[in-house]
């Protein structure tokens, strides 16, 4: 395995000291402990603090800044951050008007970022992203939280920006969360710094179906194939779950797994694109490219999020951040 590395264990924190001096403009960096928080922070607006295990970037780090994140804790590679790390980016940004935490439904991330709410001295409320659709819905700990967790950053991140309040974010997240479906497929495992190789290998003549942002197996193998029959399994299983009605507005992201390329992405969206377009849903927004990534594994996840008017305006509102800025 051949990385641009000098140690395992120096990797995160070098990693965040180049992102800290490349984005001087936009945030600032903490390492001890370890997170990341906006340049500016308004301490007059609820606080949006979101985070996860490094391995994923530009989620979540990527995202802090102006209409977006307040700022983002990042663990190790694919281990949740600890609960000292949330407090103190919380403490960092956070006012009276309280913290809404936007949280990936893995079980580490759900019980660290719960210690931390509790010792918190201002109020705090907890939007759980579950977008994964690989995993049934009675699955014992739930479905995971995958690429959709952007869409409910970013419009969270717009309304806070915008001076809602603490319930009415709740409320908000709560809503888009549950509006979002996701599904995910490999080419290839990821290679892990630790491991010194992949997570899985795969003949081929196999695809992973269903799989998650941490280089692990998914659903089910099946059968390599063209780009219009994979696209197809993938949007019918989304289609099957959201059931959006013709006529009904919505998002596409189409979301680059760490290693795939920008003309295979764009070649899944206009493949999704065509699908839905025919089944008469508006694709009124759109989004492509590697913002939920599993480090360098070669694969793609489809997202549908079904919106109506003021998630269409939360979505618009500007935004400027390392990863992601419009309307500045």
């Amino acid at each position: 395995m051949k990385k641009f590395i000098n140690h395992v264990d120096t990797l995160l924190d070098e990693s965040l000291r180049g992102f800290a001096k490349a984005n001087a403009d936009l945030v600032a960096v903490s390492f001890e402990p370890r997170f990341v928080r906006r340049k500016r922070p308004s301490p007059d607006k609820v606080a949006v603090i979101s985070g996860g295990g490094a391995g994923h970037e530009p989620l979540h780090t990527g995202f802090v800044g102006q209409g977006m994140l307040d700022a983002a804790c990042p663990g190790q590679i694919f281990t949740s951050p600890t609960p000292d790390q949330m407090l103190a980016a919380a403490q960092s940004v956070a006012g009276e008007a309280g913290v809404v935490f936007i949280v990936k439904n893995y079980a580490g991330d759900v019980m660290n970022f719960e210690i931390a709410a509790e010792m918190l001295d201002c109020p705090s409320e907890t939007v759980l992203v579950q977008d994964d659709i690989a995993l049934p819905k009675e699955h014992e700990i739930g479905r995971r939280g995958v690429a959709g967790t952007l869409i409910v950053e970013k419009i969270v991140g717009a309304a806070a920006e915008e001076g809602a309040d603490l319930r009415s974010l709740k409320a908000l997240g709560d809503r888009v969360a549950g509006r979002i479906a996701s599904i995910g497929v490999a080419l290839s495992g990821c290679n892990v710094p630790a491991l010194g190789g992949p997570t899985f290998d795969l003949p081929p003549d196999k695809i992973e179906f269903g799989v998650g942002i941490h280089g692990e197996h998914g659903r089910e193998i099946v059968e390599f194939a063209s780009a219009t029959e994979i696209v197809k399994t993938m949007v019918e299983a989304i289609d099957e779950e959201l059931h959006p009605r013709r006529g009904q507005k919505a998002l596409l992201h189409v979301n680059g797994l760490g290693a795939t390329t920008s003309m295979e992405l764009h070649l899944v969206y206009e493949l999704a694109h065509e699908f839905w377009s025919q089944a008469g849903i508006d694709i009124c927004r759109s989004l492509v490219g590697n913002y939920t990534t599993a480090l360098d594994m070669a694969g793609c996840s489809i997202t549908l999020a079904l919106l109506d008017d003021e998630l269409i305006r939360l979505w618009d509102a500007p935004v400027h951040t390392p990863a992601l800025r419009w309307g500045i």
